[in-house]
């Protein structure tokens, strides 16, 4: 599809438009075109929005979809429309299936749905064979057959020796690991922000030192290995800091956070709702301004939503019972864009998860491939069940306020707009 966009404000600092208000023409899926005011050509569709603004394409370092194995949740087709409409044009796919992505095939399935969407599917394989911990899966043959990296989705590796052995093995191929944060014997019963909350609420707990812990023993293990580790959504002002100590050391280390710690904390549970259930779990606003401040300075490599749908019979029940996750795709931008700023908001969904997850660069100049989001980023509006595109409703940020609203992307020659 031939577009062109009108009086469009380019986010890219990479490129020489970045700041700048420009027409922009798209001719079978390049960028041939930037300049003050481009005449619509034939066979080509103009495209007018209110404040339109256009960065780099986003992607997402951990969505989950629920098939094969949960697709009353969300299946893959419908996730990835739900994902364009958001501002996405790449998801990495968590292994949280039934059955997991834990081999070759697994990863196939994955990446076979996704054909010809204008979303590009990147499978995260899983760490352990079944996601039990025990045994290592064949990251190599799932490397090659498209996984981005390995992990066991909300699951830590307890094992110190096969985490080890991992980091080691994956340098082979340069595969990258990941360790789900939590240290499981101080965390055993909880499900909740270990603080004055908890007590009041009489809820059984999860304190920061787990995730702490954990941190200490995988950062250790990451400089012995000299390997390569992410560590996917920290939510402590210690594990912003410890992690910013083993970068400055030199260490291989990356990291992410997601948008409900970044401004959502363990207050929110005193109304027993369990949207707000998550794990990690909520923290508290000081957790929440160290994170900010990790983004802003680069210790936190990335911002994702970790988008979790939960079906209503696992998520209207007893907050004890219900299942962890929010949804997040459709409310990332308008609840990160006030806390960081748009520059900053639209660098950590874009470069650098690109970069350490080895997705290519992209860049808005001509010549260059178009993978674009399109957006306003200062539309405010409160998040309702309106907004959600999601097939479940367990969204953390219903009834909050938002700054940036989403018009769709354009990837792989094609247009979505919400």
């Amino acid at each position: 599809m031939n577009i062109l966009l009108k009086s469009v404000k380019i986010i890219d600092k990479s490129s020489a438009y970045h700041h700048q208000v420009k027409d922009v023409l798209i001719k079978n899926g390049i960028i041939t075109n930037i300049s003050d005011k481009i005449s619509k050509p034939n066979n080509c569709k103009e495209i007018t929005l209110n404040n339109l603004h256009i960065s780099n394409g986003w992607f997402d370092t951990s969505v989950s979809f629920g098939e094969p194995g949960f697709e009353e949740r969300e299946n893959i087709e419908h996730g990835l429309e739900v994902a364009a409409k958001s501002g996405f044009t790449a998801v990495a796919v968590n292994p949280n299936t039934n059955p997991v992505i834990d081999h070759k095939s697994a990863v196939e399935f994955l990446m076979n749905k996704a054909i010809s969407n204008a979303v590009d599917l990147y499978p995260i394989g899983n760490l352990t064979q079944h996601a039990e911990g025990k045994e290592l899966a064949e990251f190599f043959d799932m490397q090659n057959s498209g996984a981005i990296a390995f992990g066991d989705y909300n699951k830590a590796i307890n094992n110190a020796n096969l985490l080890k052995i991992a980091l080691l093995y994956a340098q082979n191929f340069d595969g990258l690991v990941m360790s789900f944060p939590q240290e499981k014997t101080t965390s055993t019963l909880g499900f909740v922000n270990e603080s004055l909350n908890s007590t009041k609420l009489g809820l059984n707990s999860i304190p920061a030192l787990a995730e702490e812990l954990q941190i200490v023993r995988d950062l250790f293990l990451l400089e012995y290995t000299n390997g390569k580790l992410h560590i996917p959504t920290i939510s402590t002002a210690k594990s912003v800091k410890l992690i910013k100590e083993a970068k400055k050391k030199g260490l291989k280390v990356s990291c992410s956070v997601t948008a409900h710690h970044l401004v959502l904390t363990d207050d929110e549970l005193k109304g027993f709702d369990t949207n707000y259930k998550v794990l990690p779990p909520l923290r508290s606003l000081k957790d929440n301004k160290a994170l900010i401040k990790g983004v802003k300075d680069g210790t936190v490599d990335m911002v994702t939503s970790d988008h979790n749908p939960i079906d209503i019979e696992n998520k209207k029940v007893e907050l004890e019972n219900a299942l962890y996750g929010t949804i997040g795709l459709e409310s990332i931008f308008g609840s990160i864009q006030p806390v960081l700023g748009l520059d900053i908001a639209i660098d950590s969904l874009t470069e650098k998860p690109r970069a350490i997850f080895g997705l290519s660069k992209l860049k808005i100049a001509k010549g260059e491939i178009a993978n674009l989001t399109l957006f306003d980023p200062e539309m405010e509006y409160t998040f309702t069940k309106e907004n959600i595109l999601s097939n479940s409703n367990n969204s953390a940020f219903l009834g909050k306020n938002l700054k940036g609203k989403v018009y769709g992307i354009y990837s792989n020659k094609k247009l979505v707009l919400r």
